[in-house]
Order: structure tokens, then C-alpha cells, then sequence
């Protein structure tokens, strides 16, 4: 197998089931900037709800946890009074920075070429 063959995308049944499969994982407006919050570090849930414009409570709840079914996120509970809960990215979310800068990059050049029109 040559280099060409890894970037060649074919219309087969694996891939068509993987990228269905990405694109329900990260799917909604919310997942990915959920994601990008927590790039600089742990944070708390309202520490996330402040970055997040526009995020009700009870949709961040529910893409909380559905982040952290799919692992790219770990919700740590602390013993304090009151219960202080902290989420992570975990080590499994940097495989999607590449796609996330891949997506970053092309909305730009997607930005500019409809403004051209």
C-alpha cells in the first residue's frame, strides 16, 4: 500500500460507516466547542457554560455525558463540600485535533469562497 492509498476516500461500506460514525459522535453545535472549552484545561460545569454562547444547562448536561459515553471526556467528582465535579478532555480527544483543525482550516477557505460569490 502506498502513501496515495491512505488519502484516497472510497465510497465503500467501512468508509461510509466511519465517517457516519464521526459525524454522529461529534454532531449539534455543541460537542466540538464543548471540546475546545476544555482544551485549556479542566474546568467546571459552569466555567464551561460561560464559554459556550447560547448553551442551556440542560443541553450541556445532556452533550456532557454523551462526550463522555463516547470517551473523549472524564468527569471527575472531588470530596468537598459541596460536591465539586470537574471534566476533562481525556487522552483520547487529541485524535481529534487534527480533524478539528482539518474542519477549522476548511471553514475558512468555505467562509471566503461564498463570499466571493
Amino acid at each position: 500500500m502506498n502513501n496515495n492509498d491512505d488519502q484516497e476516500v472510497k465510497c465503500d461500506a467501512l468508509t461510509l460507516r466511519a465517517i457516519r460514525d464521526a459525524m454522529e459522535t461529534l454532531s449539534g453545535n455543541w460537542k466540538l466547542q464543548i471540546l475546545l472549552s476544555l482544551n485549556s484545561g479542566p474546568k467546571r460545569f459552569r466555567q464551561i457554560a460561560k464559554d459556550i454562547d447560547g448553551i442551556s444547562d440542560k443541553m450541556l448536561s445532556k452533550e456532557l455525558k454523551l462526550l463522555e459515553v463516547h470517551l473523549l471526556i472524564s468527569r471527575t467528582v472531588h470530596d468537598t463540600f459541596p460536591p465539586t465535579v470537574e471534566y476533562a478532555k481525556t487522552p483520547y480527544t487529541q485524535s481529534l485535533y487534527e480533524v478539528m483543525l482539518a474542519l477549522r482550516n476548511w471553514g475558512i477557505l468555505h467562509r471566503k469562497t461564498i463570499g466571493e460569490k
